[in-house]
């Protein structure tokens, strides 16, 4: 297990809450940033299709505290995940499960997290290597069809919902023996201010330390300067 694979661990354990910011762009994603560590957010993803989005990696990365992993989404290809671990990436979140992505990602040093939807392609992606599942779409995947998968792929193997997530969907999903989510437009929304990602952030953490009773961690290490 590498420091990210251990890294990741230990967060899923405390906070599994992944911010994906479709949209964000670099001038604001710092300010953004800051808000969700403080909500407790230790997962920030940058998907690909938004403007400029190596750049607010890159940023993200030199301005967020070592415990809090950054990576990218909708990551589609072998060279967008060389691009991405250039920019200090540390994750690679992908809609589908492309197996020589996976590899890529994983000989990287990055953990990484395919978009399954069957069984079938759950088993190939952990065959290929990766070491978080990301239940895509999550309003076809309901708590019912979750709690069946865990009957086969048992923890500490992370499944995570992602599509359509919003606080009153957490317990649910938990109860049905979920390690995480991916919060998409119900945490942000491309030219929402910091302030208003802290408040729906808080929302988030609410649900989960009702659901898990773990409360996200406030306080790390310093800010860099």
């Amino acid at each position: 297990m590498n420091p990210i694979d251990k890294a990741l661990f230990h967060i899923l354990q405390r906070c599994g809450l992944i911010a994906i910011l479709r949209g964000v762009q670099p001038h604001e994603v710092v300010a953004i940033g800051h808000a969700l560590y403080d909500a407790g957010f230790r997962i920030i993803e940058v998907p690909l299709n938004s403007p400029e989005p190596l750049a607010s990696i890159r940023a993200l990365r030199d301005a967020l505290p070592a415990d809090c992993l950054v990576g990218a989404g909708t990551v589609l290809s072998i060279e967008a995940v060389v691009d991405v671990a250039a920019a200090g990436g540390q994750i690679i979140v992908m809609p589908h499960s492309d197996p020589d992505v996976i590899r890529a990602a994983r000989a990287a040093g990055m953990a990484c997290a395919p978009g399954v939807a069957t069984l079938t392609e759950a088993y190939a992606a952990l065959a290929a290597g990766a070491n978080m599942l990301k239940l895509f779409p999550a309003e076809a995947l309901p708590p019912h069809v979750l709690k069946a998968w865990r009957a086969v792929i048992t923890p500490p193997m992370a499944l995570v919902p992602v599509g359509g997530i919003v606080p009153e969907s957490i317990a649910p999903y938990a109860a049905a023996g979920a390690s995480g989510f991916g919060l998409g437009s119900a945490l942000y929304r491309p030219g929402d201010q910091a302030p208003e990602v802290a408040h729906k952030a808080a929302a988030f953490a609410r649900a989960w330390q009702a659901s898990f009773g773990t409360a996200p961690a406030t306080a790390g290490p310093a800010r860099p300067q």
